[in-house]
């Protein structure tokens, strides 16, 4: 006889303590609730002008929504449904790892150390795709499947623009491309090389969207950066904009048409 499975309280309790810590440690450090904003660190750097794949300033507004739901995904924890997923047994070490890379990443932009920055950024990218990757099979309950979904969607697509911008802010800290013909057009290429993988997002995970909508909202922000303020770039914004609009519309889409294969597949197994 198969017996339930059952996480230990302590586990979800250090989970839920990491995630919290971590992530009020990144409310202050991004200068949400003080600090020094991330836009206004590393010397600027990481500004809404900076470079040409910079998003606008209205774009980090989404980080509020993304702390909300770790918040709202470390008190769940303490649920006895979560203790009972199988699902948050192979999610829970990620999911707290992801906020304390978060927070470090904050810590290391503060400092002022791009070149690390980068590597820290790609470090949380990978975390949170395997997250991803394990949500894939399916959940456990309605209410593990918003509240995982809403939490590491967004997170994983915002980061994953976040993750361009920074990159191109380092590069541009080195005097890379600077003042060159060939760096509109790149720019123009990673804007629809971002919209192919949150396409990709929505294709490889059966239908869940909330990845390519935050990726979308990045990649609009960065439309948006591009048509005002102090750099602007019509070819930018124009690809921004198109990349977005094609990005939610193929997330919509796909996702109506999964839900109907879902639904046939009901059907003949009843």
């Amino acid at each position: 006889m198969r017996t339930a499975y059952s996480a230990s309280l302590t586990a979800r309790i250090l989970c839920a303590g990491a995630v919290l810590l971590a992530t009020l440690g990144a409310f202050y450090g991004s200068g949400v609730l003080g600090g020094t904003p991330i836009a206004d660190a590393a010397g600027g750097r990481l500004g809404a002008d900076s470079t040409l794949l910079a998003p606008g300033t209205g774009a980090f507004s989404i980080w509020s929504f993304i702390y909300t739901s770790l918040l709202v995904y470390a008190v769940w924890q303490l649920t006895s449904t979560a203790g009972k997923s199988q699902s948050q047994r192979k999610i829970r070490p990620w999911a707290a790892a992801s906020a304390v890379i978060n927070a470090l990443w904050i810590g290391v932009v503060q400092l002022g150390l791009l070149g690390l920055s980068v590597l820290v950024i790609l470090l949380l990218v990978a975390v949170l795709i395997r997250i991803f990757l394990l949500m894939i099979p399916g959940t456990d309950s309605a209410p593990e499947r918003w509240i995982t979904g809403l939490t590491f969607g967004p997170y994983l697509g915002w980061v994953s623009v976040a993750t361009v911008a920074n990159i191109s802010a380092w590069l541009s800290s080195l005097g890379v491309g600077e003042g060159a013909a060939w760096v509109t057009p790149l720019a123009v290429v990673l804007v629809i090389v971002a919209a192919l993988i949150a396409a990709a997002t929505v294709h490889f995970s059966g239908g869940r969207i909330a990845a390519a909508l935050a990726m979308a909202w990045g990649i609009a922000w960065i439309g948006v950066g591009r048509r005002d303020g102090g750099l602007e770039s019509v070819p930018v914004s124009v690809a921004a904009f198109c990349a977005a609009a094609l990005v939610i519309l193929y997330a919509l889409v796909a996702a109506v048409t999964y839900r109907k294969k879902f639904d046939r597949k009901l059907e003949h197994a009843s």
